[in-house]
């Protein structure tokens, strides 16, 4: 989801550049708040509590009340059921989004999504800035979505750095250590492996991106280190929470590991990032900004190919063990000192 809403906010940022008069409002989940604060580009953020709202009922109730707003355009990045009967209920005379058999009627502009991206920002970006083309915005200013810290927060992070000794003659590399869910976690002993070579030749410090409620996970790949990489490793340093974390990750060097909010955020703040994506995520909708220098991403499927014929990302979901079981870290490892050469 923060991915999600990271992209999604350029939307807001290119509609407010061209329209400074509008007034743009943005509609997301509670626990994806933090990403947006201090954004100057959004006037008013409606949020939505799943918790809180579950159920039709409660979803019909509320945009009943996000329909009071009376806006002119209303713009459906999600194209979920969700979005669908929000949008549906909505008396706004324009309404886009994405173009999907038997959604059509919802919409006054459905947009085709292209398979293939144009350009180094990566589909989920280009379909994201496709969604501007209505509103005649067909060179979009913005292209990169970005997180706003305030000086208090950026001291707050640089105080802590201080307070674990972290040592300021070294590059600081930020380990993004498991997935948002199991199917997205590149397997722990591998990932212990990587952090191994990395501790093992290359001079930084490491960071692990990881919740107090994730702690037994990161401990397993810690206790795989040795006692050259443990020394190199600040294993408590933690933030509090999403914004804190945003913070930290602004005073490191580059991300490593894999796909998720981590690097979304980490990539918003500036970072450079070597991505592992899970076998079953899109890579080409995900992977922005790749150029292979600055951001470079693997996937299974650029060493095993022929695992994936035939096969959508479902049925691979499914079977996500068994391909992450062929997903070795000796495959990468020349493409991983290839980039950390050029950052270290």
């Amino acid at each position: 989801m923060i991915g999600d809403v990271l992209i999604t906010s350029l939307l807001c940022e290119n509609l407010k550049k061209s329209y400074p008069e509008a007034t743009i409002d943005y509609l997301v989940n509670s626990n994806t708040l933090p990403v947006l604060e201090n954004n100057p580009y959004i006037d008013n953020l409606i949020v939505f509590n799943e918790k809180e709202q579950k159920g039709f009922l409660n979803l019909i109730k509320f945009s009943e009340s996000v329909s009071k707003n009376n806006y002119d355009v209303i713009v459906d990045a999600y194209s979920k059921l969700q979005s669908w009967v929000n949008v549906f209920m909505n008396k706004a005379p324009v309404k886009i989004s994405y173009k999907k058999p038997g959604r059509e009627f919802i919409y006054t502009n459905n947009i085709e999504k292209h398979e293939e991206a144009k350009s180094h920002l990566g589909l989920s970006i280009e379909h994201r800035l496709a969604l501007l083309q209505p509103f005649g915005i067909t060179n979009p200013i913005a292209t990169e979505p970005k997180l706003y810290l305030t000086e208090q927060e950026i001291e707050i992070a640089k105080q802590t750095f201080k307070n674990h000794k972290v040592d300021s003659s070294r590059k600081t590399v930020m380990i993004s250590l498991l997935g948002s869910d199991e199917t997205k976690t590149y397997p722990l002993d591998q990932m212990a492996k990587m952090v191994n070579h990395i501790g093992a030749n290359y001079n930084v410090n490491i960071l692990f991106n990881y919740f107090p409620s994730q702690k037994e996970q990161a401990l397993v790949v810690y206790n795989q280190l040795n006692d050259i990489t443990k020394s190199k490793v600040y294993f408590d340093l933690l933030g509090d929470d999403l914004r804190s974390f945003i913070a930290i990750a602004n005073e490191c060097d580059i991300i490593v590991g894999n796909d998720g909010g981590a690097i979304n955020m980490s990539k918003a703040v500036g970072k450079k990032s070597f991505i592992i994506f899970s076998p079953w995520i899109d890579k080409n909708v995900w992977a922005t900004f790749e150029d292979g220098i600055n951001h470079v991403s693997v996937h299974l499927k650029d060493y095993h190919p022929e695992k994936f014929i035939d096969l959508n990302n479902r049925k691979i979901k499914k079977e996500v063990n068994s391909f992450y079981s062929l997903f070795d870290f000796e495959l990468f490892k020349i493409k991983l000192d290839e980039f950390l050469i050029k950052h270290i």
